[in-house]
């Protein structure tokens, strides 16, 4: 199966904004707030952040299930704000799979081209090209109950694609599947959009699915984006403490510049003065977190500069993640490969070891 479009996809939001009547009957809240975002075609970006950020909402009017109080949306250089979703280029995947129940998986994977008067014949080789490519073969003539959680994705992802979209939307689409499937299923999505080249929206709360997947990851917080980037960008470089928090798990500590040149920052983190690499200018004096990743920490005996006390070990096979705590600071530190196999014990006094390049400093507030 290969996807014609007549488009681009190139999908772009400018200053978009959604308002819902609060609760209690005064006021607005933004669950969308000035959001602008311009994805290319060929992308696979994913909207990331806990329930209540905005995601979902943003993705709805991306579909046109949501109407915006204020901005634009583009889909190649075109106005869609208030087009009908059927109007638009577009097809969503969605988390329940929403299948129907009494039609076969070819009828349900037809149902869309059906909808738009294909001639008959060319929607039985368009199915049967979906079902190829989904790995599919065989099941065409089975009811959705007769299938796997995966196999019924896998037609929900095929009924999205047969309609030949120039953006494909995803609403937390894994999230029913148990962990094993999940894995092989991000997989097998991420590796068909980038042969397939169809723009890409994928809403999720789970960052490993993030991280995994996303040409670009956006980051959301109370509607608003918080950071875009890269996925090793946007973990090891956050702008912020809600994103350090967020995409994976970090340690804080607060600390003071004591000297600045350029591009660098001098600190002295858990006894170790360090020189970090910074991306705006900081001046002598000023307050700053560090952050530090628990596997880009060490433990070592030598309790000389800053000991700490292990308060709990907890042995995981492939690593060791301990809990530290001395000095009013608690610490979570993943050790691994070999390191993984060298048991500290609880109550044990050691001191925390670590590169320049681990700590990364974000302004305190």
């Amino acid at each position: 199966m290969t996807v014609q479009r007549t488009r681009q996809g190139d999908l772009e939001l400018i200053d978009v904004v959604k308002s819902f009547p609060q609760r209690e009957g005064s006021g607005v809240v933004a669950a969308v707030d000035h959001v602008s975002l311009a994805i290319p075609s060929g992308e696979f970006v994913t909207l990331l952040g806990p329930s209540g950020c905005g995601k979902t909402t943003t993705l709805r009017l991306i579909a046109g299930f949501e109407m915006p109080t204020a901005g634009r949306i583009l889909l190649d250089g075109k106005d869609i704000t208030h087009q009908a979703p059927n109007k638009r280029d577009m097809a969503m995947v969605f988390q329940s799979y929403a299948l129907f129940p009494h039609m076969t998986v070819a009828d349900n994977i037809a149902y869309g081209l059906q909808t738009a008067g294909m001639p008959r014949a060319e929607i039985k080789a368009k199915v049967a090209a979906a079902l190829d490519l989904m790995s599919l073969g065989g099941l065409g003539e089975r009811r959705p109950n007769e299938l796997s959680g995966g196999q019924q994705q896998r037609v929900a992802l095929a009924r999205s694609l047969v309609m030949e979209p120039s953006v494909l939307l995803f609403d937390e689409p894994l999230s029913n599947l148990d962990a094993k499937l999940r894995v092989q299923m991000r997989s097998e999505i991420r590796g068909l959009q980038r042969r397939l080249g169809i723009t890409s929206v994928y809403v999720t709360h789970d960052q490993i699915e993030a991280m995994s997947m996303s040409d670009r990851i956006v980051v959301m917080n109370a509607g608003r984006i918080d950071q875009i980037g890269k996925p090793h960008e946007i973990y090891h470089r956050p702008r912020t403490r809600f994103v350090a928090d967020f995409i994976g798990r970090a340690n804080f500590v607060e600390t003071t510049v004591e000297a600045a040149a350029g591009d660098r920052a001098t600190v002295t983190v858990l006894g170790k003065t360090v020189q970090v690499p910074v991306e705006q200018p900081l001046s002598a004096g000023t307050r700053v977190t560090a952050v530090l990743r628990p596997e880009a920490l060490r433990l070592v005996e030598d309790t000389a500069r800053c000991p700490m006390t292990i308060e709990q070990g907890m042995y995981l096979g492939a690593e060791t993640e301990y809990i530290l705590a001395g000095d009013g600071q608690r610490l979570v530190v993943i050790e691994s490969g070999l390191s993984a196999q060298r048991l500290f014990a609880e109550g044990q006094t050691v001191c925390v070891d670590f590169e320049d390049e681990a700590v990364h400093l974000l302004p305190v507030g």
